[in-house]
């Protein structure tokens, strides 16, 4: 089938792409945000087209995968009045956790006959107020990137976008802390003003990470970090704040999750010190990530969704 849907999340629609149909993604000049493109850090099959909008509208389109409030109108006008519900299937993709009070957590997408709503966590599902909107949930799934672990360096790596803006909800302020028992390596968007490493290509970011002895995922509110996923795919031992869904992605023999930064930093300590139970937990938490996160039962579940909405 034909799908629609913006670059939104490089590395999500990376696994999503790998599926057998045709993925349709929006270009404009400048390459802007409703209108990026194929990635260009991210290895993408033929299989995704580049489109801008006067072809949008002559193209026959099965499926919408929506991601943003901005895109409902933008598919609209891009393919010239065509609706959800009537004219193609709409899906709905929520990849974050909502913000706010508890009572104001009411999805963009409530109350909508006409679309389905995919959550990309339980605890999404749990806290968002989609109202009669039918909804479920699809984990994440991972481009396997292979066991590259090797911990030869006695640091920490993180992965966080845009640390400085979103300060607190990102534990930013916790990363002084975290620093006393080792350097902290930060990778991802907008982490030169804190000295981080910015821009490297997908493949050469995963090598980077997995030389370093342990990943830190210090984020207090997010849906599921993916690069979380990545460091596990890597073979890299863990240490997460339990907070939204990491208790449930993380087990045990993977590494530690709590909230008591002195428990994360003895974690960190004993990981540091020992490269062999660094490395045993780090095959652990591979183990248990190729299980829980693989891409075929990604694809699979996405597969039914798309079957289902299309009947």
């Amino acid at each position: 089938m034909r799908i629609l849907l913006w670059h939104v999340h490089g590395s999500w629609t990376t696994s999503l792409v790998q599926g057998t149909h045709d993925y349709l993604v929006p270009v404009l000049p400048g390459r802007g945000p409703d209108g990026r493109g194929r990635a260009q850090t991210w290895d993408w099959p033929s299989s995704v087209v580049e489109m801008p909008p006067d072809e949008l509208r002559k193209t026959g389109v099965d499926v919408v995968i929506f991601q943003r409030p901005t895109e409902l109108a933008l598919a609209e006008e891009w393919l010239g009045g065509r609706k959800p519900g009537r004219d193609f299937a709409g899906i709905y993709l929520e990849h974050n956790a909502p913000q706010g009070r508890i009572n104001d957590m009411v999805h963009p997408a409530k109350d909508r006959s006409d679309l389905t709503v995919v959550h990309v966590t339980h605890f999404n599902r749990l806290f968002w107020d989609t109202g009669s909107t039918e909804t479920t949930v699809i984990e994440h799934g991972i481009v396997d990137p292979g066991y590259r672990y090797t911990g030869e360096l006695e640091r920490i790596a993180l992965a966080i976008n845009e640390p400085v803006r979103r300060a607190r909800v990102t534990g930013t302020d916790l990363l002084e802390r975290f620093a006393r028992l080792a350097p902290l390596d930060l990778f991802g968007m907008g982490v030169a003003q804190l000295g981080g490493i910015e821009n490297l290509p997908q493949a050469s970011l995963h090598d980077e990470i997995a030389r370093r002895r342990v990943y830190l995922h210090p984020i207090r509110w997010t849906s599921l970090g993916l690069s979380l996923l990545e460091a596990m795919h890597l073979g890299m031992p863990v240490v997460a704040l339990a907070t939204t869904e990491a208790t449930e992605a993380i087990p045990s023999s993977a590494g530690t999750v709590s909230n008591r930064p002195e428990v994360l930093e003895a974690a960190l300590g004993r990981l540091l010190e020992d490269p062999e139970h660094a490395r045993a937990m780090g095959r652990a938490a591979r183990e248990a990530a190729l299980s829980r996160y693989g891409l075929k039962r990604f694809l699979d579940d996405w597969d039914e969704l798309l079957k289902g909405v299309i009947a």
